[in-house]
This record gives structure tokens, sequence and C-alpha cells, in this order.
């Protein structure tokens, strides 16, 4: 059997997978504990911080079932010597009495101890145990969903404060804190006013997978898809974790989504109902902002959710615009040749998206649903406004294979609206860089080599005269074109597409 002390912690990194391992000097043995899935800059900072001369406190933000708690537990198994996860919705008395449970569990305890009534109390409590503790080696608290925890009025940041002023920050610990409510730990946590401003010292945002991660978690579990298989499940399921689980072997694309959203008992068939009450409060208004930028493929200003959400023009609205931004469902971009505070939003989040757009009003059920919706007006509108999405979150990516990607440049989006007069435009993507070229991206899903005709050139050589002329650049201009499988290449793609990327390049 190993013994902790003898163990030399590493890992390796091979095809997108990050297998933790530690090796025991007593007989040069390595063992793996654990393969993670990409994380790899998520992990050398969970590592730096077990590996500094100093306590510290390490906050890891990011959304419901991205997998925060799966990789904590997992780099830092060998040293967490308590845990907790607070309950949704229950107060604070639960809270106690589930704190003081865990105290109970990690300390062996023969006799149960009486639960505290208040967080500092508790946090005391929680000391008594870690005084019993070795501390020759770097140890690990994790409080995990913190904004469940911490109840209105309980108290619960004031003794946590106490915690780490008092006690911990002298110690061999590492304090970790996460939660999936990205705006509320923001406010309340990272820059909080009182005895914790300034203490986090290191900041973790864990995002979905990438489409290159998705596919090595895909392999990893022995399924095997093609990467346009791959796109069409993340173009409705996003780079979740906790969703990609549910794809099984031997299903098509089709038959994955129509078993995970459609089926009565389907994963996501009802996940959105209980999605944005597990992240916000009040999350009506949440909700109501990303219905509305639901059906707009352009995206909308923030007066034009206003108009369309009647929510009020105050700190309300700018509070939940910031909170949905912070947690990863919707993005400002800028306009470009437009004011800086002149952002468009728009919804990024992929599940969001397909679940209006076809599961909530969705009147059939059966293993043909998708199939038929799939034949539907609706998809091709869907399908072109959910890749231009993924599109726009796989910059990097894209900057690599351009050869860009040590070029300082600044993505928008442009809408020149059109007048009696003049003709107006829409460009999903802009990328403007400082080596004086702009990049103008038209992006198209199909499931073919995508062909430009005659009709089609004549359009795209508009929406270039037309940024040309609204923006009065003189930088040169290149068109970029994305789609799945690339362009049929004729005189009108030769004619006016400078480079063509596919599938392949997001990867």
């Amino acid at each position: 059997m190993c013994v902790f002390d003898r163990l030399f912690h590493q890992y390796i990194f091979i095809n997108g997978v990050i297998y933790l391992n530690c090796v025991d000097f007593s007989t040069n043995k390595l063992f793996i504990l654990e393969q993670l899935i990409g994380r790899t800059t998520e992990i050398e900072i969970l590592k730096s911080a077990l590996n500094s001369n100093k306590s510290e406190m390490v906050s890891v933000i990011g959304r419901r079932r991205v997998g925060k708690t799966f990789l904590i537990s997992q780099v830092y198994a060998r040293q967490i010597v308590f845990s907790v996860t607070g309950i949704q919705a229950a107060p604070l008395e639960d809270q106690l009495e589930n704190f003081t449970y865990n105290i109970e569990q990690f300390s062996k305890a023969a006799l149960p101890a009486q639960s505290p009534k208040t967080w500092l109390r508790a946090f005391m409590l929680l000391i008594e145990y870690l005084e019993t503790v070795d501390f020759s080696k770097k140890r690990v608290v994790f409080l995990d969903e913190l904004p469940w925890l911490s109840t209105h009025k309980s108290g619960f940041l004031r003794g946590l404060s106490f915690f780490w002023n008092s006690w911990a920050v002298n110690k061999n610990i590492v304090v970790v804190i996460c939660g999936s409510s990205a705006s509320w730990m923001i406010k309340k946590v990272v820059h909080h006013r009182g005895g914790l401003h300034n203490r986090i010292t290191k900041r973790i945002y864990l995002a979905p997978f990438t489409l290159s991660e998705t596919e090595a978690y895909l392999k990893h579990r022995n399924l095997h898809f093609t990467r346009y298989h791959i796109v069409q499940m993340y173009m409705a399921f996003g780079g979740i974790p906790h969703y990609l689980e549910a794809i099984k072997q031997g299903e098509s694309a089709t038959q994955n989504i129509n078993r995970i959203c459609f089926s009565k008992n389907g994963l996501l068939r009802d996940e959105f109902l209980k999605l944005y009450p597990s992240l916000f409060s009040n999350a009506d208004h949440h909700i109501l902002v990303i219905r509305a930028l639901a059906g707009k493929r352009l995206g909308m200003t923030r007066k034009e959710i206003i108009n369309a959400t009647k929510l009020s023009a105050g700190g309300s609205l700018q509070r939940v615009l910031e909170e949905l931004e912070q947690s990863g469902f919707i993005k400002a971009y800028r306009s470009f040749g437009k004011k800086k505070k002149e952002k468009n939003f728009r919804l990024i989040d992929e599940y969001s998206l397909f679940y209006l757009q076809f599961i909530e009003n969705n009147p059939y059920e059966g293993d043909d649903t998708w199939n038929h919706l799939s034949q539907t007006p609706s998809y091709t509108s869907w399908s072109g406004y959910s890749f231009e999405g993924i599109c726009m979150k796989h910059l990097p990516q894209i900057k690599k294979v351009l050869g860009i990607s040590g070029i300082y440049s600044v993505s928008a989006s442009f809408l020149k609206r059109g007048t009696d007069t003049e003709k107006g435009t829409q460009i999903d993507l802009v990328l403007d860089r400082k080596d004086q070229v702009i990049n103008l991206f038209e992006i198209k899903f199909s499931n073919k080599l995508y062909s430009i005709s005659k009709t089609y050139f004549e359009n795209l050589s508009n929406k270039i005269n037309v940024f040309e002329t609204s923006t009065k650049t003189k930088k040169q201009l290149f068109l970029v074109f994305i789609t799945p499988f690339g362009l049929l290449e004729n005189q009108y793609s030769s004619a006016i597409v400078a480079k063509s990327l596919t599938l392949d390049d997001l990867f």
C-alpha cells in the first residue's frame, strides 16, 4: 500500500487527457489516480496553490454541471481533510446541521456533536477538528456551493472571515471556495468589502468543454463519433460534461439527441426549468432575457431587451445582464464602429437555445421526433445561429489556424440597417487586427461542401462594400468562410474568399 508522505504527485498531458498520478519512491512505481479531460491551466493553478509556501484561498467559479466539484475532488483527492456542500434552498438550521455532520464524518467522532446555532461557532468547531490534523504536508478544506451555504443574513461570510483571518492564514492550508452562481461569488466573495477583502489568492473560472475537449472526453469513454456528429450534439447540449455523460455508443447524433432531449425520461427534457432557479434569485427576470435573446439571431441591444422584456431600465436589468454574462449564458459583443457602451447581447448557451426552439413546445414524443424536427425550416435557422455561436467561442482555435495568434485583435459584430436609399447588411463576426487587417467572417452550417452561387457572390460583395463604406476603414479586408466541410471551389469562391475553414479547424 502507498504511504501518502512517500508519494510524489504529478500529471501528464496526452491527447487532450490529463493523467493524474503519483510515484511511490519506496517502490518507484507509478500509480494512476484519475484521468481528467482538458483543464490543463486549472490543474496547474490548483497544483501551484498546493506547492506554494503560504496559505492559499482559491475561488472556483463555473455554471451548474460544468465539473467544478469533480475537478477539485480529483486534483486534491489525497489532501482534502474537510469538505462540505451547501444544500439548495435549505434554511440556516439545516445548513449548520449538514456542516456539523461533515465534521463528524471527517473526524470520525464516536458521538455526534451538537449542531451550533451560528456560523461563527460552526467554524470554531471546524478549527477544533483541524487542530488534530497533521499539517506537516499541505492540506485542503473544500467549501462547495457557497451561495447555498450562505443563506440570507446567516452570517456565513462573517464566520468564513473569522476562520481565515484568525486561523487558516497562518496554517499550511488551501481553502477552496466554489459556487455555481458566478455573479454571487464575484459580488459577495471576490469583491467582498469586509474580512474577506483581497483574501482570495487564486481564481479559476471553469468553462464548458471546447470541441476538442469534448472529442477527447468521448474517446476516453470509448465513444467514437465523426466530428460532424460531435458538432451536432454540441449544438444541442453545449460542452457541459454532465450532459455529455448521457451520450451512448451505437447511437447516431440524431438518436442521442432524441433520447436525451425528447424521450419522457430524457436528462434534458426539463433541465431548463431547474437550471436558472438553481443559480439566481428572482430567476424569472433572467429567463425573460434568455427568452427574448433566443428569438433574435442578430442579438439585441440593451434598449431592445428593455422593450422586449418590460424590465426596468435601472439597476435591476443591469444586474440580470451582468449575472447572465458572468455565468456564461450570454455574451456582450462590441458593435464595430459604434461607441464602446453600445453593446449587442447574444445568447451563447447552446442548450437554452435548443430547449426554447424545439423542446419546450414540442408536441411529439417518440424515436423519430428529432429526425422530424430537423427537416423543418426552424432547424435551418437554429443550426445556423448555433453554429455561429460555436465558432465565436472557438476564436482562439480560429486565430491559430489563420496564423495570427500572436497578433492583438478585437472581435466584434457588425450591423448596418438598410434605408430607402442605402443597403444594409449584417456580418456575424469581425476581427479587427493591429496589423492593419480586418477579417470578415461568413459562417454557414451545411452537411456537404458549400457552393457559392452567382447570387450569393453578389450578396457577399455587397456585404464587404457596405462594411467598407460605412466604417470608412483603410485596413485590408479579408473574407474568411467557415462551414463544416469547406467550400466547393469555383470561380466565385476563388474570387472573394481569402481563407476557407472547416470543422477540423475548430477542433
